[in-house]
């Protein structure tokens, strides 16, 4: 719209623009009130205590006397410490177990319930542990699992043989730690895969049936490879949600379990920081996890572009 001239020659907007100019700042204005909160959040809660804890990782301190700079002593002092180096490798195993099998019987699931009506009462089973606290779920698996508990009984039932010390035996303790953690993540990866199988275009799925697929050549061929961008979706967050197990550890093992068998990466920084109130020790440990899972995401997302096909 073209500018109007007042009588001295100067050009002006036109209502219509001066109006329309007036809502976008105020839709800014807004727009700033309502993301404050989040944005406030962020800078107390996630930025702040970031920068906190890279500082104090360069740090020995205790929260009482004068902290002292060390340099990189804490990394060094983590590294070499055969304690959270067997966390890092308990970390890693428990995302070894987790994350693929956790995975596979939640596609299993999802792909039995997607086609099955009535699948509503199915959905809130599966989702119930999502929605129950961490701590409740590993209290009640702290029951199931003792040595004289109901699974081992089940289990003598059944083989003619005592089971195994779950919670006692070094052997069976990180297996434990991932049945409960797998237990209690599984109903939001059914939901996840089970509303992108329901988002595959059906044209494709029929014309696959009119060429003669059966059903275990559309779930490989066709299936498959259109739910890969949300398998990936859920493996990276799968990952990294595995590399923070802390509570379930806390609650089942008591300490880590016995020789230090599930003791993870966040119970060692725990340990460190709220037991001994070695902050220094512990935000290197932090920093440590950080960089860790940076690495293994990068890794995914290389990947990606090989295993992962976009419809579009």
């Amino acid at each position: 719209m073209t500018a109007l001239l007042t009588k001295t020659g100067a050009a002006v907007a036109p209502p219509v623009e001066r109006k329309e100019a007036g809502w976008r700042k105020r839709d800014r204005w807004w727009g700033l009130v309502f993301v404050s909160p989040q944005l406030i959040g962020m800078i107390a809660f996630v930025l702040l205590p970031f920068a906190v804890g890279l500082v104090l990782a360069f740090a020995q301190w205790d929260g009482l006397t004068q902290l002292t700079w060390v340099g990189f002593a804490n990394f060094q002092a983590q590294l070499a410490d055969p304690v959270f180096l067997r966390s890092m490798l308990n970390t890693l195993g428990l995302a070894l177990i987790t994350v693929p099998v956790g995975l596979a019987l939640s596609l299993l699931v999802a792909v039995a319930l997607d086609r099955l009506r009535g699948r509503t009462g199915y959905l809130l089973l599966y989702f119930a542990p999502v929605m129950t606290s961490s701590i409740a779920v590993s209290l009640v698996w702290q029951q199931i699992l003792r040595a004289d508990g109901p699974l081992n009984e089940a289990f003598t039932k059944v083989f003619g043989i005592p089971g195994p010390d779950w919670l006692g035996d070094p052997r069976f303790v990180l297996l434990a730690v991932s049945i409960v953690t797998i237990w209690s993540s599984m109903g939001l990866n059914v939901i996840i895969f089970l509303a992108g199988l329901q988002g595959i275009n059906p044209n494709v799925l029929e014309a696959a049936r009119v060429d003669g697929a059966g059903p275990l050549r559309t779930m490989m061929q066709i299936r498959l490879p259109l739910l890969s961008p949300v398998v990936f979706f859920s493996t990276v967050v799968a990952v990294i949600s595995s590399f923070q197990t802390f509570d379930v550890v806390f609650i089942l093992t008591k300490g880590g379990g016995p020789e230090n068998s599930a003791r993870t990466i966040v119970y060692q920084i725990y340990d460190e920081g709220f037991v001994h109130f070695q902050f220094g020790m512990a935000s290197a440990a932090s920093i440590i996890l950080l960089v860790l899972t940076l690495v293994v995401t990068a890794v995914q997302l290389g990947l990606q572009r090989r295993f992962v096909h976009y419809e579009s």
